[in-house]
This record gives C-alpha cells, structure tokens and sequence, in this order.
C-alpha cells in the first residue's frame, strides 16, 4: 500500500477494535457479519445480499490470489468470478491482508480493488474475538473509518447511534434492475424476479437450456405474465424480508396461476410470506460454505452456501400449503420449503454456490424439470 492508513471499528455494545487501514479512506455505518468461508472473497463482497453491511472474513488470510478481471466470462458473457458488477459491502474486516498476491488471472490486489470501488478495509484486529463477540450477543450495528490522520472514536459512536438500523431499510430497492435485461437461450422463459440476483443463479439457469428475462422487483404479477414465462424464480437479496411488501403481492397473486415458482434465499422467505407464514431474525445468521443441510424426503445432508440473516418460522407454515423440506443441521431452522399442491420450491441456501460446494446444484434441474426441461446440468 502506498501509505499507511489508520482504521477504527465501533460496535453498539461499546466495543472498539483499532488497526490498520486498507481500500478506501471513508467512514461508513451498517451491521457487522461474519463468513466463515475459506475462498471467494470477490464473490462475497460482490454479493448484493450483503448490501448494507460490513462483512469480517474469519479466515485469517485473505487477499492471497489476488481480484481476478471482469473480463474473464462464460460463454453468455457473464462475469466468472465476481456475483454482480460491484462490490455490495459497506466495509470488509479481515486479520491479515496480502498485498502481494500470487495467481496466473489477478490483475490487482485486494486493497488496489477496494480503493477504486470506494470500500474502506480494515485489517489487523483479532477477527477471531470478533466473530465471537458477534455469536454470542449477536449482530450488531456498527461503524467503520479509515483515514489518513486520526480518528475520534467518539464521533464513530455517535454516527453510530444516528444511524438507522439495518432491519428497518429497504436495502433490496438499492440492488435491483431498473429495467428488465434479457439473456438469450433456446429453451423456455424463466422470469427471475431481481431481489439482488447473483450471478451464478442466471448462469445455472443458463446452463439449463432456459432463456431468462430478469425483472425489478416491484413488476406486478400482470407484466410477469405478459412475458409468458415457462417458470419463475424468486431471488436472494438483502435486508428484512418484510420491507419487500410489492413483491410479496406479486408472489401472492402468482401462485394461483400454477406456473413453476424456485425461491431462492430471500425468495424463500418472500414465498413463505406470501403464502401467510412469517420469518424471524437469526441471532447471528448462516454466512459461509460448510453449513450442513437435510433433505427431509430423502434423509440425505448437503453441505451448502449460505448468506442470510433471516429464517422461515416453521411453526408457521401450518395453514400455508407449505411444508419443510430442508432443515440445517446446526440449529434445526427451515432450509427449504415446498408446496403441497402447487408447483413450489424454495430453498434457504444457494444452490448455485459461487462460491461453495455444488452438492445441490440439482435443486435446478427440480426447477428444470417442473418446467418440462430435462436434465442437462
């Protein structure tokens, strides 16, 4: 780094962890995650679930392989390594940051991408007593600055108490399309209504042989049928579920259609709601690649990519339709839900992965299949 950056983080609880700066001198204010994945920084920070917040990397090295270029894509011309065209995260913590990376398609360093996406770092904190900090009183608000000079923590506690909370903003308005964008394939129309879609959802469509039509989240259940889509998804996104009153609507009225509806992450709450179930708060949410799933029809678990903070009440699904499919392993709350009549899968977790494992990647071509699409994944 060309100079040294100073860099302190405040937490609501009083807590104050103080070192070194990296990316961009600026001082921002949202609630404190942590991942606890090994690999995939550009993805996670590129993860639109994760706008409004400020995300610690548990894993003590990060930075090492470098950014990769937007310019590496897949044959649809999508982005390999990154989920969306920007970062999403207000900050990023991590213990150790390599400003030398070493791999053969990093074109600049961690701190050098952060810079000029205008996303301050902080980097030298006991991220373990952190994260700990984090599971045992839970996420919390907190505020991050990293300056040239010095930094009055003082004034960090009082931006902080300023601030409003994350569960109150409507953060899924700040990521979705404006206008619909289309990508072209051979096979039948899946309308994915964008709550803050990550790239490896569109391309597993893609891969699928389906053509897909993206739209804001707002659009009315009328204009999704106007396109005659063979199916519809649901994205992930972030934020409080309930603030995404429109969509749930839409959702609402989609149903009775019959037509094949995938949630995913969010989605999977949107469809809960919508069918007159509710959601609830995880004390500190399931971010990372390992978290263990069970497929309740078959008694199979899953190892899979997770990225909320928000949860299914299972207790409230009796009445909806809906019944639970998956349940993680750790704390037995809702993974997956499905319908008892109607064409409806949704599930908490991230099946397209980017990063994590591909071990449910088949949840697709379930979608696939309720379209009349056979196998190709």
């Amino acid at each position: 780094m060309a100079s040294k950056l100073n860099a302190a983080l405040v937490l609501e609880d009083g807590s104050i962890f103080l070192g070194n700066g990296f990316g961009f001198p600026k001082t921002v204010v949202g609630e404190v995650v942590f991942t606890t994945g090994m690999v995939g920084y550009p993805e996670s920070i590129t993860d639109p679930s994760y706008q409004g917040q400020i995300l610690c990397f548990t894993y003590p090295l990060i930075g090492n392989y470098g950014v990769p270029s937007f310019d590496i894509k897949d044959k649809w011309g999508i982005p390999l390594h990154f989920e969306s065209n920007r970062p999403h995260v207000l900050g990023v913590i991590v213990h150790e940051l390599c400003d030398k990376p070493s791999h053969w398609s990093s074109t600049q360093s961690l701190h050098e991408w952060l810079f000029k996406e205008g996303v301050p770092g902080i980097t030298g904190i006991d991220t373990r007593k952190l994260t700990k900090k984090l599971r045992i009183k839970g996420v919390m608000m907190g505020a991050l600055e990293v300056s040239e000079g010095d930094i009055d923590v003082d004034r960090l506690f009082s931006l902080l108490e300023k601030a409003p909370k994350y569960d109150n903003l409507d953060l899924v308005a700040e990521v979705t399309i404006k206008e619909p964008i289309i990508y072209e394939n051979d096979g039948p129309t899946i309308v994915v209504v964008d709550c803050g879609v990550k790239y490896g959802i569109i391309r597993s469509l893609l891969h699928r042989g389906l053509r897909v039509i993206r739209v804001p989240r707002d659009w009315g259940a009328d204009k999704i049928l106007e396109l005659e889509p063979g199916g519809i998804l649901i994205s992930n996104g972030p934020g409080n579920p309930e603030m995404n009153v429109k969509t749930i609507k839409s959702v609402r009225d989609l149903v009775e259609f019959g037509i094949p509806i995938l949630g995913i992450c969010l989605g999977n709450q949107i469809i809960a709601l919508a069918l007159g179930a509710s959601t609830f708060k995880l004390k500190f949410g399931h971010r990372g690649q390992n978290k263990p799933c069970i497929d309740l029809e078959s008694g199979m678990c899953y190892v899979t990519s997770q990225n909320h903070g928000f949860a299914v009440d299972e207790t409230s699904l009796k009445g909806s339709g809906l019944s639970t499919w998956f349940l993680n392993a750790d704390d037995m709350t809702v993974e997956g839900i499905k319908h008892a009549r109607k064409p409806i899968i949704a599930v908490q977790f991230h099946p397209e992965a980017s990063p994590g494992p591909y071990d449910t990647e088949y949840v697709f071509d379930l979608f696939a299949n309720m379209i009349g699409v056979g196998n190709s994944g």
